[in-house]
């Protein structure tokens, strides 16, 4: 073997649980993770002989004590920078020039029911501003919305209350994160202003789920449903509320570290581990039709 194919897993052990004890939004999961991942160490489960492999075990390893899916050691097979975030960032940014910015998707279905696709993520703002805000500018004449969310993976939570403002009439407060060891909570607000024109706060919405929508694609979802402004149809989300950061602990390997949690205001919980549940369950294949069925219903009741 080369030494360019050679791993060293204690230098990525050590900095894995440093970032864990000084960043994981739940201390005390913080000191049990660290103790694991230091003891599996020790006991030679690390020692194989690719990064891909390693970030298979930590991450298994990682998840096994409170199930937390944001928590992970993310293999990247190009190399990436050692500055904080910018695995994601890149792919993220591939992402999104090729998903004409997080809307690939606008179409008009019979009886005057548009679909905005929002896929694969949703953008940071500054990017998705522009295209999300002409997609939604456009499908706000429509007589409902169906908003299709099966292959959302996630994002930021300034996009989600972006599109949220198109949605609603009145500034509405969408969220709160508490940060670490109860420091400092922030709100989350619909805007007052969009540009373009919005879809509003009255005309018939659904939203469509997979077991795939992940993270801040989940937050939009729960949002408008515990609001009582969405009907969500498809399948139950994977269940992810934990906004993360991430962090280069090797040329191949990222590691992911949440550092907050979700407080809806209305149900004072969040989605985390067990997802968004449907409001209409059916396969994700089958919610855009079924969506488009209950839209015509109601439209023509």
């Amino acid at each position: 073997m080369t030494t360019s194919t050679q791993l060293s897993p204690a230098p990525v052990i050590d900095e894995t649980v440093r970032l864990l004890t000084e960043r994981y939004v739940f201390p005390e999961i913080a000191e049990q993770l660290a103790g694991l991942l230091q003891r599996r160490l020790a006991e030679g489960a690390y020692d194989v002989g690719g990064a891909e492999e390693l970030a298979g075990l930590v991450t298994a390893d990682l998840q096994s004590v409170n199930g937390d899916r944001h928590l992970r050691l993310k293999h990247h097979a190009d190399p990436v920078s050692p500055k904080r975030g910018a695995a994601t960032m890149d792919a993220m940014r591939r992402d999104f020039e090729t998903s004409l910015g997080g809307a690939p998707r606008v179409q008009l279905l019979d009886g005057g029911v548009a679909v905005v696709e929002l896929a694969p993520m949703l953008f940071p703002l500054e990017w998705a501003a522009e295209p999300l805000g002409a997609a939604l500018t456009l499908a706000s004449r429509a007589q409902a919305l169906i908003v299709d969310l099966r292959g959302n993976r996630g994002g930021d939570p300034d996009t989600v209350a972006f599109v949220c403002s198109y949605l609603l009439d009145e500034r509405t407060h969408l969220n709160s994160m508490q940060w670490r060891a109860g420091e400092r909570s922030e709100q989350s607000w619909s805007l007052p202003h969009v540009p373009g024109a919005r879809f509003g706060g009255s005309k018939p919405l659904y939203v469509l789920s997979s077991e795939t929508t992940f993270s801040a694609a989940e937050e939009l979802a729960y949002d408008l449903q515990q609001l009582g402004r969405a009907v969500v149809v498809g399948e139950r989300t994977r269940g992810g509320a934990h906004p993360c950061q991430g962090w280069t602990v090797h040329p191949h390997l990222e590691v992911t570290v949440p550092v907050g949690r979700a407080v809806n205001p209305v149900s004072g919980t969040n989605w985390e581990g067990t997802g968004v549940q449907p409001d209409v369950p059916c396969a994700a294949a089958d919610s855009l039709a079924h969506a488009h069925a209950l839209a015509l219903a109601r439209l023509e009741g």
